[in-house]
């Protein structure tokens, strides 16, 4: 395919996977379980930190994050007691424990008290098409407050060549304006063309098959190699081509 056909040949599967259809199998629905911003953002905050592995199992540890935040996460975070905080002792997903889960709560707390909020930090230190800055200063302000080492292993740091995939993802969700119903956009002070696509395993395979990738390895580099290509179909709504990538991927086994 050239560069127009292949255009074509995402543009098409961008509309066939973009549909309300891909909530019910994605983690994208625990955001869409609440109506409030602060709810919204949170739920897809604490979903996409352990967005990894098989996504069933994906989708149950995070309705689980919900129920042991009372499903009311905003006023968990802003009024839990430290007696609260010991119910979340044996939530586990993967190597994510019940102690990370007690530390974000904590953090969560002082970016609301003390920074105006997620949506405020991310739009700081924005760069022209690139959120790769905001995502490594959110990572430190995030973890300003006392906290276990091991807990920082949880937010990536694109700075640190991590292609940082769990944030991306939560950044589309939150910031892309999506007539389907699927992204919440939610965040109106962060463009859409600033964002960089979730690049996994699924995505990254599917990018080299169709000569959009070249470099072998998911890392930051490969994601900077990405979005170049992305951002010559649409500059405006480059991760789009996120729909298109995973369902090739996952649905398609392309």
């Amino acid at each position: 395919m050239n560069s127009s056909e292949l255009k074509s040949f995402l543009d098409e599967k961008v509309v066939q996977y973009n549909t309300l259809d891909f909530i019910e199998s994605d983690p994208v629905q625990i955001p869409h379980l609440f109506s409030q911003k602060e709810d919204i953002e949170i739920a897809g905050f604490l979903s996409a930190t352990i967005a990894w592995g098989n996504r069933k199992m994906i989708i149950k540890n995070s309705h689980k994050m919900m129920d042991l935040m009372g499903n009311a996460p905003y006023d968990f975070v802003m009024s839990h007691s430290e007696n609260d905080l010991e119910r979340l002792e044996n939530f586990v997903h993967r190597t994510f424990n019940g102690q990370d889960f007690a530390s974000f709560i904590r953090s969560l707390k002082n970016i609301y008290e003390n920074h105006d909020g997620l949506e405020s930090v991310y739009a700081k230190n924005q760069e022209l098409a690139t959120m790769q800055k905001s995502i490594s200063e959110f990572k430190k302000t995030f973890f300003e407050i006392p906290h276990q080492s091991r807990t920082q292993k949880h937010i990536s740091d694109p700075l640190k060549n991590s292609a940082a995939k769990r944030i991306n993802m939560y950044l589309r969700w939150m910031v892309r304006q999506d007539t389907k119903g699927v992204d919440l956009g939610i965040w109106k002070s962060i463009s859409p063309a600033s964002l960089s696509c979730p690049l996994d395993v699924h995505s990254g395979n599917v990018a080299r098959k169709l000569g959009l990738l070249t470099r072998k390895q998911n890392d930051g580099k490969a994601l900077a190699e990405l979005d170049l290509k992305l951002r010559e179909f649409d500059a405006n709504d480059p991760v789009k081509y996120d729909f298109a990538l995973f369902g090739l991927g996952v649905f398609e086994k392309f």
